[in-house]
């Protein structure tokens, strides 16, 4: 109902409302507040009324302030050859983008906890992965298919929003110690598994 709404008519100025209650749910996120439609329609200066067509309830207003991204790679122009350079720039990028976004991101990973559909949910739908696997192509052909992707999983899951709320939250790292700490343990993964497959090739 609400995309239909929002591209029938006056899309401009719909696109311009839509924009500032997402602003505006995203301002109370980083206040460490988690605004239903009314609490963001009222910050944005928008009637409840009109709010409520744009996102029905509390549930999709969050999902909805999720940061968006399109890109299909961090690695940016020039990009190196060398897996390690290429993984260490990407896991740059995301832990930057995680800090910048963290609000959001613990958002959706609240949400991700909570009863309700989760095909909703850009956090469970592997932009990240995706990153990293482009990262490691120059591995394609190196590393056995399974080895590859169980080396993007093991990378995946000691960086990104779940391990930063744990490095801070629970171990007590400062922001810039968690975002050390996942660049290290995404290189350490790196060269286990290559060192693996050297042993498993004799070359050790």
């Amino acid at each position: 109902m609400a995309i239909s709404y929002e591209r029938v008519g006056r899309t401009r100025q719909k696109a311009r409302t839509r924009a500032a209650l997402l602003g505006a749910a995203r301002e109370l996120l980083a206040e460490g507040r988690t605004p239903n439609v009314e609490e963001a329609a009222e910050a944005a200066g928008v009637s409840r009324a009109t709010a409520y067509r744009y996102f029905p309830n509390q549930r999709a207003l969050l999902v909805a302030t999720h940061p968006e991204i399109e890109a299909t790679a961090l690695l940016g122009e020039n990009a190196t050859t060398d897996p390690k350079e290429r993984l260490d720039r990407t896991i740059a990028e995301l832990i930057r983008f995680t800090i910048d976004t963290e609000p959001e991101l613990r958002t959706m990973l609240r949400l991700s906890l909570e009863p309700g559909p989760k095909e909703e949910l850009l956090l469970r739908q592997g932009r990240a992965i995706g990153w990293i696997e482009e990262a490691l192509a120059p591995l394609r052909g190196r590393l056995p298919r399974s080895t590859l992707r169980r080396l993007v999983l093991a990378i995946r899951s000691a960086c990104g929003i779940e391990a930063l709320v744990w490095l801070t939250d629970v171990a007590g790292l400062s922001r810039q110690h968690a975002a050390e700490l996942m660049r290290w343990s995404a290189l350490a993964l790196l060269r286990a598994a290559l060192i693996e497959d050297d042993e498993r090739e004799g070359r050790l």
